[in-house]
């Protein structure tokens, strides 16, 4: 209603530039700014009178450009209105964070093949309502104090979304692996166990997880100090991009592990013995019994 208004009046709008939208013309204007919403008045531009008056007064601010617009035309009263401004709130609300022991948890992270006694050291127990309903979830912490958030039918973060950095106690380790996400990196633990139950050497190197591999940056960051480097990443087009960035930011140092389980999508498929569609694909016309994998066989690094 105000642009119908307004675009039936005369206003000098700014000192050197009047612009007309009354007389015989003035339904025209109105159809064109209102209803086609096509550019007028030659500035290339389509919108309503706000949008006019922002060009002309160069704000944004809707208050502001309404007082201006009643300035030049006094006998309009213009309906008042407010933006209310909508309050975010965090995804998960009521955190709780304690020790993982939910038999639920330790059940979906078995069949997953993960070693439990691994996974209560590393990981956590969050329990927390999300869109007014509660949860509980296994919580692997990152760098900046948040969570990367897993269980059987959820997959998500307790922000901020950050890399996850295990360093070992001592003297400074020269070598880091790097892993995509937690189950990856849980995998990769467990699989030493497995094959080294006496001495897994687990801590015999520090581990980064990028948690996505949009933090890859961040992952560069952390391993600048270290003189040798395995990724040990998603055999996808995504996990090949992120090692190659990897690659290029840290040059001989870096080696791309990936291969030692390219007949899968990643390490827990590996662990469970899960090829990737693509490779079953390839073998499955070669009528021939391949024999069974010892897990861990090729990742003794």
């Amino acid at each position: 209603m105000l642009n119908k208004v307004m675009l039936s009046t005369e206003s000098r709008m700014r000192g050197d530039m009047q612009v007309r939208f009354g007389g015989r013309y003035g339904k025209t204007y109105c159809r064109k700014a209102v209803r086609r919403s096509v550019p007028s008045l030659r500035l290339g531009r389509g919108g309503n009178i706000i949008a006019l008056a922002g060009v002309l007064y160069a704000s944004d601010h809707v208050p502001y450009l309404l007082g201006k617009i009643a300035e030049q035309a006094p006998h309009i009263r213009p309906i008042s209105f407010s933006f209310r401004q909508q309050a975010s709130e965090p995804s998960f609300q009521h955190l709780e964070v304690g020790e993982l022991t939910h038999p639920a948890l330790l059940r979906y992270l078995q069949e997953r093949g993960i070693n439990i006694a691994l996974a209560k050291a590393q990981c956590k127990e969050l329990h927390f309502t999300h869109n007014g309903k509660p949860y509980f979830a296994i919580g692997f912490p990152n760098v900046a104090g948040g969570f990367e958030v897993r269980n059987r039918f959820f997959k998500g973060c307790v922000a901020p979304k950050d890399i996850s950095h295990i360093r070992q106690q001592g003297e400074a380790r020269e070598k880091c692996l790097v892993f995509e996400g937690m189950m990856d990196y849980l995998s990769f633990l467990s699989l030493r166990m497995e094959k080294f139950p006496s001495c897994p050497s687990l801590e015999a190197q520090d581990y980064v997880i990028l948690n996505s591999t949009s933090n890859v940056d961040k992952a560069i960051d952390a391993l600048h100090g270290y003189e040798r480097i395995s990724c040990l990443l998603d055999n996808d087009e995504a996990g090949r991009k992120a090692t190659l960035a990897i690659e290029t930011a840290l040059g001989y140092r870096v080696r791309d592990a990936s291969h030692l389980y390219s007949e899968y999508n990643d390490l827990n498929d590996y662990l469970c013995g899960v090829k990737s569609k693509q490779s079953v694909h390839q073998v499955q016309p070669v009528k021939r019994t391949v024999p069974s994998r010892k897990k861990g066989a090729a990742l003794g690094m």
